[in-house]
């Protein structure tokens, strides 16, 4: 628009019913305004910062916890567990917990650890490498990009289809009770 003085500009804003906000100030004095509803602006920003909130998704920190004498089919069930939590995108925690004599041995629980990265290399990323913590011992893993978009692609394929096959029975119901009217 031009450089105006302060009062002419407040007076140009009022005219509009908008506001003069300040856009940026130098040390010489001067400084760049603009005309605009700042309530309005102030609204749309805070919206955007919703959203792009919403987009970013949480991603929430899940915990698995073994024992050292852990048998392999409780291995296979909580690896099944693990992989559900990478497959929503979440980080995991996982905990081998020690107690008694246990404590004498941190290297099975170590090798614990360690089969279950080897088993994951192709999905997961350890964050955080094993370290021990009181009678404790942890390990962080985190889901590859490529993993959770697969099976969330997955996901979707199996709701459109269930969705499908519910339209399909709920068609073939309406054409059985057509049938026994006529």
């Amino acid at each position: 628009m031009g450089n105006y003085a302060v009062r002419d500009a407040l007076d140009i804003a009022e005219e509009q019913g908008l506001d003069l906000v300040e856009v940026s100030s130098s040390k010489d004095g001067s400084s760049v305004c603009r005309i605009m509803d700042y309530g309005k602006y102030k609204y749309e920003r805070s919206r955007k910062e919703k959203q792009n909130r919403k987009k970013a998704g949480k991603i929430e920190t899940k915990e698995m916890k073994f024992r050292p004498k852990i048998d392999t089919g409780d291995y296979d069930t909580k690896k099944k567990h693990v992989l559900r939590f990478l497959g929503q995108g979440n980080r995991v925690k996982i905990t081998i917990m020690f107690r008694g004599r246990e404590m004498a041995h941190p290297e099975q629980g170590l090798s614990i650890l360690e089969r279950l990265a080897d088993d994951l290399t192709e999905i997961a990323v350890v964050e955080s490498a094993p370290k021990m913590e009181g009678r404790n011992m942890f390990m962080t893993i985190a889901p590859l990009p490529d993993y959770v978009k697969k099976c969330q692609a997955e996901i979707t394929e199996k709701q459109v289809k269930g969705r499908n096959s519910r339209r399909n029975r709920e068609a073939a119901k309406r054409a059985a009770e057509a049938e026994r009217k006529e």
